[in-house]
């Protein structure tokens, strides 16, 4: 500083974003009733109990697995619009994660149920599974980080919020518990984390976009749960 220039006034902290005032909050806050519907809905519930039916999980399963493919391509999107490095290495990371440890899972877990390579190949999508592919394809296509980033939250962020409501201890069948704290561990936390904060960044200029999709997705979230019984959400 040179001789004589003024002192520098104190800088003010920036002001605080509350939680309620985060938009990755005011996108869930916008689709209720929908998020607490799938948050609390029977399949969670009897999940984190342990007394969910065998063959309500196997059907949850063979669908849910069908996810993989159009998921890896959104994680692709979101790395390939991401305008940070880091924010590519961190969505890299966690795509290998979902084509290792998740994907072992399943096939874990179709053995203990006794689901049949023949029978998962067998089984028709449910008009929820169509759709959530149909969305996570569509947020891929648009070339758009936002939109990504808006469909990644809720597969994510929906799940945490079930799983993390899981009491002590966990069910001792591996196909529950393990489908548990796949999506409650600090990795699993701290991942949901860096995607809300990246929503939160880049989301607010393409606020529109984003909450149809996110909307859009969290219905669909509901509705896949309804499936599992055999009942399609309208």
């Amino acid at each position: 500083m040179s001789a004589g220039a003024p002192e520098p006034q104190g800088v003010a902290e920036p002001a605080r974003i509350t939680q309620e005032e985060r938009f990755s909050e005011r996108l869930r806050a916008a689709a209720e009733p929908d998020w607490t519907a799938a948050v609390t809905h029977r399949f969670t519930r009897e999940l984190m109990a342990g007394t969910i039916a065998p063959d309500i999980m196997a059907r949850y399963l063979v669908q849910d697995h069908r996810f993989l493919d159009p998921f890896l391509m959104l994680l692709g999107a979101a790395m390939a619009t991401s305008d940070r490095f880091e924010s590519r290495l961190r969505l890299a990371r966690f795509a290998g994660l979902v084509a290792g440890e998740e994907n072992t899972y399943f096939e874990r877990a179709f053995e203990a149920l006794g689901v049949s390579p023949a029978e998962r190949e067998a089984t028709p999508d449910t008009a929820a599974t169509s759709g959530f592919q149909a969305i996570m394809r569509e947020a891929a296509e648009r070339r758009s980080y936002a939109a990504a980033l808006s469909v990644l939250t809720v597969a994510e962020w929906l799940y945490l919020d079930w799983a993390s409501r899981a009491p002590q201890p966990l069910p001792g069948d591996f196909v529950h518990r393990e489908w548990i704290t796949l999506h409650d561990n600090p990795g699993f936390r701290d991942f949901v984390a860096f995607l809300r904060s990246e929503l939160d960044r880049v989301g607010p200029e393409h606020h529109a976009l984003c909450e149809d999709l996110f909307r859009r997705a969290v219905a669909l979230e509901r509705a896949f749960f309804e499936a599992a019984y055999g009942a399609e959400a309208s």
